[in-house]
C-alpha cells in the first residue's frame, strides 16, 4: 500500500459517529401515539396535540388498533415550528398517564 493510502478510511469495526438529522422548521412532522385502546383515546391525543400545533388538521387523523384491540395508534401529522414545540409535545403526551409510547 502506498503511504497514505490508509487516509480517508475508517475501520469498519468502529461505527462512525452519527449526528441526528437536520430538521429544517416549519415542516410535516408524523407523530405516532400509541396507549391503550379506549373510545376518548383518540380525542385525549388530540386535545394535547391541538394545545401545541393549534393549525392541527384533526380530519387527518387516523387511528389503528392492534391485532388484539388492547393498545391504538393515533397517527397524525403536525406543522412543528421548533424542537421546543416537539418536545413539549412530547412530554405532555406522556404525562397524561395514557400514553405508552410517542414516535
Amino acid at each position: 500500500m502506498k503511504k497514505g493510502a490508509k487516509q480517508g478510511l475508517r475501520d469498519l469495526r468502529q461505527p462512525a459517529a452519527q449526528e441526528p438529522p437536520k430538521i429544517t422548521f416549519p415542516c410535516d412532522y408524523p407523530l405516532k401515539v400509541v396507549g391503550d385502546a379506549a373510545d376518548d383515546f383518540p380525542a385525549a391525543v388530540c386535545q394535547v396535540i391541538i394545545k401545541h400545533a393549534p393549525d392541527f388538521d384533526e380530519s387527518t387523523l387516523q387511528v389503528v388498533d392492534s391485532r388484539n384491540g388492547r393498545f391504538q395508534s393515533v397517527r397524525v401529522t403536525i406543522i412543528a415550528t421548533g424542537e421546543q414545540q416537539i418536545s413539549e409535545l412530547f412530554d405532555e403526551l406522556k404525562a397524561t398517564g395514557r400514553v405508552h409510547m410517542v414516535v
